[in-house]
């Protein structure tokens, strides 16, 4: 029997103004069309996906710790607070699921306080630059993981 995957897509904050919100450096797709694409693409890989957004540090923290026998692994684009949360940091660490980091834009060629990843230390790996492809192929490597785990 094949196991179906079950991923959390967490989103950060200001990522629910997407397709508005300067769509130079984020693109035009809305949040939605990414959650349907993201949704889509987990038929496809065996993965139910599940996803959430928030402006507010502490429900992100509170959505970490519900993952922990929920799901199998978490797509996360902490947005902001990528550069700034501890608490985000800590949470990951503590439920100890595989975490794939994600950005739309290439946070290393932005402003140098975007530099710092507060998440890369507790996650698999980070995937940016890529527009909607980051969350497609931090999908992806999330579940390719998850199936090498399995196999192991």
């Amino acid at each position: 029997m094949t196991t179906v995957w079950k991923v959390l897509v967490l989103h950060g904050p200001n990522l629910n103004l997407l397709g508005q919100r300067e769509p130079g450096i984020y693109g035009s797709l809305t949040l939605g069309e990414i959650d349907a694409c993201l949704r889509e693409d987990g038929v496809d890989l065996g993965a139910e996906v599940s996803t959430f957004q928030s402006n507010s540090e502490g429900q992100l923290v509170t959505a970490i710790h519900g993952a922990l026998g929920n799901y199998h692994g978490i797509v996360f684009n902490a947005a902001a607070y990528t550069h700034t949360s501890i608490a985000l940091r800590d949470a990951l660490a503590a439920v100890q699921l595989p975490c794939v980091e994600v950005h739309l834009s290439n946070i290393h060629k932005r402003e140098s306080f975007r530099h710092i990843s507060h998440i890369a230390p507790v996650a698999i790996g980070q995937i940016c630059g890529f527009g909607l492809n980051s969350y497609r192929l931090g999908l992806r490597a999330l579940v390719d993981y998850l199936n090498g785990q399995a196999d192991s």
